[in-house]
């Protein structure tokens, strides 16, 4: 009786309140591909398989499981009915926030034992790097790193005890911690049911262009990092990033950094790898131009990319984001650049001699110290360029023309403090 009614249009009590989120249109087309599914699964057209739900969400393992026994209600029958489909996307992907957070954490415990451990978030993990990366994984036979898993897992806190076996259990709260640690990870897990080919939020990850003949064991910045920074960013600017500087490639000087960034119209990502072996950096979201103090707006943040991966997001405590001070004599106006903090007490900061750095936590970003010490040396520097898509229409309709190379001059000129001195 419990499986005929609720395969029965409108046994359930949350299915007529579930419909009210959709437009009668969105209903129609949910309906047609309730239709589809329930063909392909060769049952009449009552309800759709686990095989075939996996097959055109394009989800494998426990996780595609666990969000299957949701969608179901954990009755345990493998089946899925319309009703069932509509309830969990009004739920999942049209309700209330904390309805949504609810439901994502409990996709978290995969083996549905009402913990969620280490071990389910690394189950979990290897499931989203299958399905964000899998493409170029399977042409060269590889599977996704036990370190790249752990960057991301070790970012998570686990504060509840897990009665009988002594392992700790992540709570909703350390799951919305981590989260905001993790926004790619949240950002993927919360699309499930956006049908990849229409491209799935979280699932996109940057073309990272390098110079031709740079070997990729030189670049800091790989597909995993690109896409933890990529979780804070909207879709045009996961288009493209081209290197524009690499202390390794360039030489360790503040003017080169300086000269092959001018050109850079959009947002930049610095990277730095120190002697401790950390790496961390910042998205600038303005342009890096002479300031004698900070400036920038609320859109830049500081990550962690090693051992442990975290961004760290604008608080509003104040508005010291963006600092680019070049040729000043004053001990008050340190040379370099850097985010966050006060001036010689940044969040992140590289001096213009690039052989020294800091980083201190600070309000700004609510950031804590970003390596093993305040004081740093750095051992790589890279920055990228965030190349948009309308960008590079535009770059190809004026590149060479006079006014570009006018406008190229002046950027220049204005980070090393000399456009206006004419004037």
């Amino acid at each position: 009786m419990g499986n005929s009614q609720s395969q029965s249009p409108h046994a359930h009590p949350r299915f007529a309140s579930a419909s009210r989120a959709f437009t009668q249109k969105e209903l129609e087309d949910l309906r047609s591909l309730f239709v589809s599914l329930a063909a392909q699964s060769q049952t009449n057209g009552h309800h759709v398989s686990l095989p075939v739900f996996q097959a055109y969400f394009q989800l494998h393992g426990p996780l595609s499981e666990r969000l299957f026994d949701l969608i179901t209600q954990k009755r345990k029958d493998g089946r899925l009915n319309f009703e069932d489909l509509i309830i969990a996307k009004a739920t999942y992907e049209k309700g209330a926030g904390d309805e949504i957070e609810e439901f994502i954490y409990q996709l978290l415990d995969v083996d549905d034992d009402g913990n969620v451990t280490r071990s389910d978030l690394e189950s979990v993990m290897i499931t989203v790097f299958d399905s964000v990366f899998s493409p170029k994984r399977v042409q060269t036979g590889g599977s996704p790193k036990e370190e790249d898993l752990c960057f991301f897992l070790d970012s998570a806190n686990f504060s509840e005890n897990v009665h009988g076996n002594g392992e700790q259990s992540m709570s909703l709260e350390d799951s919305r911690r981590w989260f905001a640690f993790v926004p790619s990870v949240r950002k993927f897990l919360g699309s499930l049911l956006v049908p990849p080919d229409s491209g799935r939020p979280g699932a996109q990850v940057p073309h990272l262009s390098c110079w031709n003949h740079t070997d990729s064991g030189e670049i800091i910045l790989k597909e995993e990092y690109a896409w933890h920074i990529g979780g804070v960013l909207s879709e045009e600017e996961l288009d493209q990033w081209k290197l524009l500087y690499h202390s390794s490639l360039s030489g360790l000087s503040f003017n080169t950094f300086l000269g092959s960034i001018n050109n850079s119209e959009g947002p930049t990502i610095l990277i730095i790898k120190d002697r401790e072996g950390h790496i961390y950096g910042g998205y600038a979201s303005q342009p890096w131009e002479r300031h004698s103090e900070f400036y920038g707006d609320m859109k830049s943040f500081l990550f962690q990319l090693y051992p442990r991966a975290s961004i760290y997001r604008p608080t509003g405590a104040n508005r010291n984001v963006q600092w680019c001070a070049v040729n000043f004599s004053s001990e008050d106006i340190p040379n370099g650049i850097g985010f966050g903090g006060r001036a010689n007490h940044f969040g992140l900061f590289i001096s213009a001699s690039f052989d020294q750095g800091q980083t201190f936590a600070c309000t700004t970003f609510g950031s804590p110290c970003l390596s093993t010490a305040n004081r740093t040396i750095p051992e790589v520097i890279e920055c990228w360029g965030v190349v948009q898509k309308k960008q590079l229409e535009k770059q190809d309709a004026v590149r060479g023309t006079v006014l570009e190379r006018f406008k190229e001059d002046r950027h220049m000129l204005n980070m090393v403090g000399l456009a206006n001195s004419s004037e």
